[in-house]
């Protein structure tokens, strides 16, 4: 290729300015002058089959996120760090697996000051940083929200995370105090009462429209939560525009939705056939294609890479199932807060155009601990051995430069994976099934299965094949030897 070409390339992509495609190097980073914006969107309690495009059964309408995954990659094989909220949270925000961590927000701050996120980690690669929605991951001094002091600014939080700005909740919606948080400050005190909320028809009492009783800002809505959260994001990215210009920015969109309560507003009422649950998921694809829509309009669709996922698996039993006819883990078995694949195994879409070849499907094994190597390839940045250990570098397998060697996967202390394989320490049915009685749980030492030839998790091969669950326990042992996890406290309250 004749060198003034070369130098006539290198001007036309230093001055195309946002919408600018971004080249990647040699060692499959992104230079510095060339960043993409991201924007990473969690949705809450989504499971693998609520997705059509990941489940041509699903009884729910979701065509914002199935044109995502037209436009971009999805993955097959991707996985939440925990079965619950919090332990997939903090791993994302780290990098690190939860097992590392005792997961109790009572504590206060369960991400070190010191620690290394994804927000802090963007920040110091010129990037503008945002949350918009549920933080999950404790305040410093706040072990008991009923003698907070909400005058004040609350500590370790996402702006002393590495977050420029955040506007959110401290929780799941159903968890009291009801209330917004814009950076440090309620927005309103929680100084009013609510009554505890549930659907008279669902199949257990934490299904449907149910929330707790507990305090309340005198202004806020349940069903206005989303709306308030997606209208948020879509004038974050607005203002970025207009006073950040050209510096790139990345957007952590974390949904309390479709999490309970199930409060989906009028117009998705009723237009899917998969009842509340399946309503509000519709309302969740929509606010998705809000933020597509918007980042369009902005003219930064282009030179965004967009990733969609949830934190965990669906509350969804087996009633449900049969009552709507809908799989919402798809072909997996077990829902949230099980050790079984529709657990943690969560619906995964990444667009980049240009970048991502659209309409795509991988099988990469992928966690979200790997999101913090992933974004520091694209930043060009270098992590330690330390920082990185639970994360793996995915870029290459998004841009189809083939797949990246996974060691394995541990979600939370009690399973974990080596290839195909998968052992699950005691019985994989979780405290959700038990405490309502709608699935057995007998008393095992654990279970072993190989997904390769039975993903649905139905012949449990434990005593058949000692050798392999004495090598995948031993790979538990190290890990927890390494961390510093202690007992997780009850998540359902």
């Amino acid at each position: 290729m004749p060198h003034h070409f070369l130098a006539f390339l290198f001007v036309f992509i230093a001055c195309a300015g946002p919408r600018s495609t971004s080249p990647i190097n040699a060692q499959g980073k992104v230079p510095p002058k060339s960043l993409p914006n991201i924007v990473f969107i969690l949705a809450d309690d989504m499971g693998y089959g609520d997705v059509r495009s990941f489940n041509s059964e699903s009884r729910i309408p979701t065509p914002a996120l199935d044109r995502l995954a037209v436009e971009g990659m999805k993955f097959t094989d991707a996985h939440a760090p925990g079965s619950w909220c919090v332990p997939s949270r903090y791993g994302f925000i780290t990098g690190q697996y939860p097992l590392r961590k005792t997961m109790d927000v009572k504590r206060g701050s369960l991400v070190a000051p010191d620690r290394l996120t994804v927000a802090s980690l963007l920040k110091r690669n010129s990037y503008h940083t945002a949350m918009i929605g549920k933080w999950h991951l404790g305040f410093d001094g706040v072990k008991d929200w009923d003698q907070a002091d909400y005058s004040q600014p609350f500590q370790g939080g996402p702006l002393d995370r590495g977050f420029d700005y955040f506007y959110g909740m401290h929780a799941s919606l159903d968890i009291p105090p009801y209330f917004y948080i814009e950076n440090r400050r309620a927005v309103e005190a929680p100084t009013d009462t609510i009554a505890g909320n549930q659907s008279p028809d669902a199949t257990s009492t934490i299904s449907g429209a149910f929330w707790r009783e507990g305090k309340i800002a005198p202004g806020f809505k349940h069903q206005e939560v989303l709306p308030d959260f997606t209208r948020k994001a879509v004038a974050f990215m607005q203002n970025h525009v207009k006073e950040k210009k050209r510096q790139p920015f990345f957007l952590y969109f974390s949904l309390t939705a479709p999490h309970t309560p199930w409060v989906a507003q009028k117009e998705f009422k009723g237009k899917s056939s998969a009842g509340e649950y399946g309503d509000f998921t519709m309302q969740v694809d929509d606010a998705v294609g809000q933020v597509l829509q918007a980042l369009e309009n902005l003219g930064l669709a282009e030179n965004t890479l967009v990733i969609f996922t949830s934190d965990n698996g669906p509350v969804w039993f087996q009633k449900d199932i049969q009552k709507f006819s809908h799989r919402a883990a798809g072909p997996y078995r077990g829902m949230k807060l099980d050790a079984y694949e529709g657990a943690h195994r969560v619906p995964f879409i990444a667009r980049w155009p240009g970048k991502i070849e659209s309409n795509t499907s991988s099988s990469q094994m992928l966690c979200f601990t790997d999101m913090l190597a992933t974004f520091a390839a694209v930043a060009g940045d270098t992590l330690s051995a330390e920082v990185s250990r639970d994360s793996y570098n995915l870029l290459p397998a998004l841009l189809g430069k083939g797949a990246v060697r996974r060691e394995g996967l541990i979600i939370e202390g009690h399973t974990v994976r080596e290839g195909d394989w998968k052992l699950i320490l005691g019985n994989g049915t979780g405290v959700l099934q038990r405490q309502w009685g709608l699935a057995e749980a007998p008393p095992v030492k654990g279970e072993l299965y190989n997904l390769q030839e039975d993903p649905g998790e139905t012949m449990n091969l434990y005593t058949k094949y000692p050798g392999k669950v004495a090598q995948l326990t031993m790979r538990m042992e190290q890990y927890r030897a390494e961390g510093t996890a202690g007992t997780a406290p009850d998540p359902t309250k």
